[in-house]
């Protein structure tokens, strides 16, 4: 099947949006750290901007590759993806106690944020090729937990329990959409949930950080749940309307990493209820649009790749989203195509290139003032 001349516009508008408004956000959510460590306001401005006219190169540039490329090639991308995990555990450096980034001469890299797009590619091809016989445990579930579960055992042993959940979910809703049985993803997830809390339970400042997300008051949750009460002081600032474009006042030294995770409680500040609404609202759109692509791609892969990389972002910016406004425990998952960071960004926006890749063979695609949201593939 030959591809249309054009990807939908209306996602890579939305997508390149963000990108480019994330410029704005970051700029006064950094100024005052910025100054502490560039002695300029502009410092980590520009070292943003670097990043995101990468992360747009890198979205054109999968736009432009066949996605059917990558489904004859998905077992190495995934064994490359695991060897940079090993990789990262030996040499990788430490950075608040956990070791997640990867040197590569003058440049590192989060492998986890690369095993993500690995592990959809190859999951799909999995279920593409299993297809006939995707109900059989032995055959088909049991090599995609496989592969799942190695990755996500290395995630959480540098350690980032919140990556290796992501895993998981990513894997159980290709494996969904898919018609994998039911049963299959209840048992295991029952059983990751057992290990997950097993593990939880092995380290001090994961008990203190769940104590502290449930309320309990002591010398360590208060110091642990710092981050989360500043950011909701933040979100009460902003009230309706925000306190004004660069007023914000949480983000000096007041919130840690108010230009990097918690930059949603920034936008929340200065923005207000409708800015920070707005931001979630254009990510629902993303979605949205993501499963419309999904359901009308030519071919159970594409179809099985759009789905994944869609549920990818929306976890990552849900889960975001919940943790600045206090509904979840903290952790490190930054919000796609805003938060001020490279590894994050250029692999996000190098998925959507595959979804738009995948766009383009499509027949037919609604309107996007049309669409209504919908999880069925027949």
């Amino acid at each position: 099947m030959k591809p249309r001349k054009t990807a939908d516009i209306s996602l890579f508008l939305t997508v390149t949006g963000l990108l480019l408004a994330s410029l704005a956000f970051v700029y006064t959510a950094s100024a005052s750290f910025s100054v502490a460590k560039t002695a300029t306001s502009e410092g980590m401005l520009f070292k943003h901007a670097t990043k995101v006219i990468l992360a747009i190169i890198a979205m054109l540039a999968f736009t432009k590759i066949d996605y059917h490329k990558y489904q004859s090639h998905t077992k190495w991308l995934m064994l490359l993806a695991i060897a940079f995990l090993g990789a990262v555990l030996v040499i990788g450096h430490t950075e608040l106690g956990a070791k997640r980034w990867l040197p590569l001469g003058p440049f590192s890299f989060q492998p986890s944020e690369f095993v993500k797009i690995a592990l959809v590619l190859h999951i799909a091809s999995l279920c593409a090729a299993k297809k006939e016989f995707i109900g059989d445990f032995k055959r088909s579930f049991l090599p995609m937990m496989i592969w799942t579960g190695v990755a996500a055992v290395l995630i959480a042993r540098q350690p980032n329990m919140s990556n290796a959940a992501v895993l998981m979910l990513l894997t159980f809703g290709i494996m969904f959409v898919a018609q994998m049985p039911i049963k299959y993803m209840m048992s295991t997830g029952m059983i990751a949930i057992l290990g997950g809390g097993i593990y939880l339970m092995t380290a001090w400042y994961r008990v203190q950080r769940i104590l502290a997300f449930m309320g309990h008051d002591n010398e360590h949750t208060s110091r642990i749940g710092y981050q989360t009460t500043q950011a909701m002081i933040a979100l009460g600032n902003g009230g309706l309307f925000g306190v004004g474009i660069g007023q914000s006042r949480q983000r000096d030294f007041y919130l840690p990493e108010s230009y990097g995770d918690f930059i949603y409680s920034v936008i929340g500040e200065e923005y207000g209820f409708i800015g920070a609404a707005f931001l979630l609202i254009i990510f629902a759109f993303i979605i949205i649009r993501g499963i419309q692509i999904a359901k009308h791609a030519p071919d159970p892969f594409g179809r099985y790749v759009a789905f994944g990389i869609t549920i990818m972002l929306g976890v990552n910016a849900l889960i975001n989203a919940l943790v600045n406004s206090g509904l979840m425990p903290v952790t490190g998952l930054p919000m796609p195509f805003v938060s001020y960071g490279g590894t994050s960004m250029i692999f996000s926006a190098a998925a959507v290139g595959i979804l738009l890749n995948i766009s383009k063979y499509t027949e037919t695609l609604p309107n996007p003032k049309k669409i209504r949201p919908s999880l069925r593939f027949s």
